[in-house]
C-alpha cells in the first residue's frame, strides 16, 4: 500500500494541480490551485496518493446531507497521472475514500462522471458501484 495524504497547505495542494488538471483540462493549475482552496472552506477535502515522492492519484472530496442518501461522501474529483494508470492507486484511494465515509458514519459514497468516460465508467463498474441516476445540469 502506498502512502495517502491529505493535502492541506498550499505547496502540497499546488503539488496535485497538474494531476487534477488531467481531469479538469478547462483550468490551468493556478486557477485549480485558487477553486481547491475555496472549496476547502466549504469542507472540500483533498487526498492523494505519493509514489516514489510523486502525486500520482487525486481525490477531491466532501461529506454531505441530503434526503436521498442521508449522509454520504460526494467525490468532486478523482483522477490517476495518465503515466500511471492501471497502477493499481486509484483503486487504493477509492477503497481508502469508503473507509473514511464509514469513519464518517456515512451511508454511501457518490460521485458523478462524464457520460463519456468510458474508462472510468468500467473502472466503476468494476469496483462495486452501481449506476444509480442521470446527472443533469443547465448552464446560467
Amino acid at each position: 500500500m502506498t502512502n495517502i495524504h491529505i493535502a492541506t497547505d498550499l505547496p502540497n495542494i499546488k503539488r496535485c494541480a497538474p494531476v487534477l488538471r488531467e481531469l479538469r483540462t478547462f483550468l490551468t493549475e493556478e486557477e485549480i490551485t485558487n477553486r481547491v482552496q475555496q472549496q476547502m472552506t466549504d469542507g472540500y477535502r483533498l487526498a492523494y496518493v505519493e509514489a516514489a515522492d510523486t502525486v500520482s492519484s487525486v481525490a477531491g472530496y466532501r461529506i454531505l446531507r441530503n434526503l436521498t442518501y442521508g449522509k454520504f461522501l460526494y467525490v468532486d474529483d478523482l483522477v490517476t497521472r495518465a503515466d500511471q494508470k492501471r497502477s493499481g492507486y486509484a483503486g487504493q484511494l477509492l477503497e481508502w475514500l469508503c473507509d473514511q465515509a464509514r469513519e464518517q458514519g456515512c451511508s454511501f459514497l457518490i460521485l458523478d462522471s462524464g457520460v463519456q468516460r468510458f474508462e472510468a465508467h468500467r473502472f466503476y463498474l468494476a469496483h462495486r458501484m452501481d449506476i444509480t441516476a442521470h446527472h443533469f445540469a443547465r448552464k446560467l
